[in-house]
């Protein structure tokens, strides 16, 4: 058995194929980790004995790069990559971290958007960064938040990568313009609707009272798409939240979300911010985002407990005013090397096994030692 120190990448599958979403990531995770002396072993709640405390893991061989199964002991450290999904692999992923909640994770589990955005708004030097956003119970309260802002965003308390979500914007006649994705990510194309018409398709979508209604952010360019930035905040070697690098990311036409998983594409953060504002305001909008990245990081971090990595989703309104839109504690990478910021990606992936082998040194003696 290997001496090095194991990181476990725990996951869920998806599918009856039992698919790995992110395998080319854990592949790119387990050369390094080699490299810097640690053994990657990627595993899901389903693969665990609980008995014997051990899991029957992904490893990867670069040998002869292929992917081998393998029972290990439970890891050192715990990197937890499981996303949210309404299955019973879910609610199996959630009893085995309240189960062994004592072993040591990376990161934390976070509350869904609204107690996530309840959590950010009781800090005062993130409150002016946050839209309006309150939860959806009925349409009259949609009314009553449609009369206040005219557009708004109507997200899944749960959702992930745009599934979902709905731009609805409030006609002179009274009627509403509403745009988005429905739960299978599919564009639903601009349409006339009552706010009892959405009311009802939210029921049909079984979603009542898991909705949040957020103030609507004008994040729409010349040609109609829409636009945000994604800020990735990182633990370093030592421990502290630093930022990795922000890219722009421009949605698919007909689209309200810019999600490179919904057909959005990648662009360089600078180089979008100054097509729309002077120098000077590009450099104060970039230096206004890198310190809430890392004042949003500190504040979940003292709510949830410990973090390694968090994804926020950042608006630009017209006036340069900075809006942090929703945050991701499980965020992909990939939006770096499509910008074709190399280091930046490498960076971004190395620093979770950084991370790992810190709080591996810095952590042995806790807990009988993992």
């Amino acid at each position: 058995m290997s001496s090095q120190p194991v990181l476990g990448i725990m996951t869920l599958y998806l599918g009856k194929n039992k698919k790995l979403e992110e395998r080319s990531y854990y592949k790119q995770l387990s050369v390094l980790g080699q490299k810097m002396g640690i053994d990657v072993a990627v595993f899901t709640p389903e693969d665990v004995n609980e008995t014997r405390r051990l899991v029957l893991a992904h490893h990867y061989d670069e040998a002869s790069l292929r992917w081998k199964r393998k029972w290990v002991p439970f890891p050192a450290v715990i990197y937890d990559r499981c996303r949210y999904q309404a299955t019973p692999r879910f609610a199996k992923y959630k009893r085995f971290r309240a189960k062994f909640a004592r072993l040591t994770y990376m990161n934390h589990r976070l509350a869904n958007k609204w107690i996530v955005h309840k959590t950010l708004n009781q800090n005062t030097r993130i409150r002016p960064f946050l839209p309006e956003t309150k939860l959806y119970r009925n349409g009259k309260e949609m009314r009553k938040f449609l009369h206040r802002w005219n557009m708004i965003y109507l997200k899944p308390v749960n959702g992930t990568g745009g599934r979902g979500i709905l731009r609805v914007a409030r006609m002179s006649d009274g009627t509403c313009l509403v745009r988005g994705r429905d739960p299978e990510r599919r564009i639903i194309a601009t349409r006339k609707a009552t706010v009892g018409e959405i009311a009802l398709k939210l029921a049909r979508w079984g979603e009542r009272g898991n909705y949040v209604m957020q103030q609507g952010i004008d994040l729409q360019l010349k040609d109609g798409t829409m636009h945000d930035f994604r800020l990735l905040i990182q633990k370093n070697e030592h421990g502290q939240w630093e930022k990795t690098g922000c890219a722009g990311r421009v949605g698919p036409k007909n689209s309200v979300t810019s999600n490179l998983h919904g057909g959005g594409r990648a662009v360089p953060m600078k180089a979008l911010l100054m097509n729309r504002f002077s120098a000077d305001t590009v450099e104060s909008v970039i230096r206004t985002i890198d310190t809430l990245g890392i004042d949003v990081a500190e504040q979940l971090e003292k709510k949830f407990g410990t973090l390694c990595e968090l994804g926020l989703d950042i608006a630009v309104d017209r006036s340069g005013h900075v809006w942090l839109l929703e945050v991701n504690p499980k965020p992909a990478r990939e939006v770096f090397s499509k910008i074709g910021e190399t280091d930046t990606y490498r960076k971004a992936v190395t620093r979770p096994l950084e991370y790992a082998m810190w709080l591996y040194k810095n952590r042995r003696d806790r807990r009988g030692g993992f």
